[in-house]
């Protein structure tokens, strides 16, 4: 005799949870485009053990940028991650928490400035590229894994790229050593139906290579948290979210919001709540990341927001702007 499957109610699947998602916590670098990078070791601190805490899978801790023609302080060590900043903060990193940095195509010295993994505490490197720059990406990508680093690639501006050059960037893309290609919506202009679209797209050539796909939103028409559920529905297993939403201009999805939406049992909130309210929230004044007029017109234009960033700075400054003329000098 056949046994009876449990009857699915609400409440089991209000429960549910899908184990092979991986939550990466990006507040420190995507933050740093705020400050350019001037997080005290503080700040960085608490949030890695705010990630240690709450079981969080991926931390990043800033970008490896090149260092040549730098000027001397004009941005924080988080810009460059070099080995002894990341240790000061981490040790040797004795948690189950993996740590990540970014690098952006053509603009990463990646043959110098990545040591090989066994001599760094980085766990992972996170490529992103624009879609012309697919080439120099591709190498970065094997670059890091033949040092013996997990990588991903975040395919910047998807809301931009043309359909057919979208398709040849994934079948590239897809054929590289990396674990997870993601879905980047840099200019938040992401509406739900598109959000299906594109990550089934990805999903579609990711699975022949046994890829991952991942989401990255920005909460430029606050959707960047309904934008990740999206994601989630379609298959992305690779979630990115700030403490608080902190990250450029508006900012991105919650982490919060989005342990408090995934129900898994090794997921902690508690540590989150406490990193966000006594730790990042006190920063808002100064930062002023987050929903605005500005980064929501820019959003509904699929426009960079450089503009509304520059609308931000003058108010940090003191020299409040006037939303109608802002709105009349983005639509012309």
């Amino acid at each position: 005799m056949k046994t009876a499957k449990p009857k699915e109610t609400a409440a089991s699947r209000w429960l549910s949870y899908r184990p092979e998602i991986k939550v990466l916590d990006c507040t420190i670098r995507d933050g740093g485009l705020m400050n350019n990078h001037h997080f005290d070791d503080k700040i960085v601190k608490v949030v890695y053990d705010t990630c240690v805490a709450a079981g969080v899978d991926y931390m990043e801790l800033g970008y490896k940028s090149s260092r040549k023609g730098i000027k001397v302080g004009e941005h924080g060590c988080w810009k460059y991650c070099q080995e002894e900043d990341m240790r000061r903060i981490v040790g040797d990193n004795p948690t189950s928490l993996k740590l990540t940095v970014m690098a952006d195509a053509e603009r990463c010295d990646y043959h110098e400035d990545i040591p090989p993994s066994k001599e760094s505490v980085v766990d992972m490197i996170r490529v992103a590229t624009y879609i012309n720059q697919i080439p120099t990406a591709l190498d970065m990508v094997k670059d890091a894994h033949d040092k013996g680093y997990e990588t991903t690639v975040n395919l910047m501006a998807a809301s931009t790229v043309p359909e057919r050059e979208l398709e040849e960037g994934l079948e590239m893309l897809a054929k590289s050593e990396t674990l997870a290609i993601y879905v980047v919506d840099s200019f938040g202009a992401l509406y739900s139906e598109k959000v299906h679209s594109l990550v089934k797209n990805y999903m579609h050539h990711c699975r022949a290579t046994g890829k991952q796909v991942g989401v990255h939103m920005h909460n430029n028409m606050q959707l960047a948290y309904a934008n990740t559920i999206e994601g989630i529905i379609e298959g992305a297993n690779f979630l990115d979210a700030t403490m608080a939403g902190l990250g450029r201009g508006a900012g991105n999805c919650p982490m919060e919001l989005l342990l408090a939406f995934l129900h898994n049992p090794k997921y902690d909130l508690r540590p989150v709540l406490d990193c966000v309210q006594n730790h990042i929230e006190p920063m808002r004044a100064k930062l002023l990341w987050g929903y605005d007029l500005s980064y929501l017109l820019t959003g509904m234009l699929n426009q960079h927001p450089r503009t509304a960033i520059k609308f931000k700075e003058a108010e940090i400054k003191g020299q409040k702007g006037d939303i109608l003329e802002f709105y009349d000098s983005v639509t012309q």
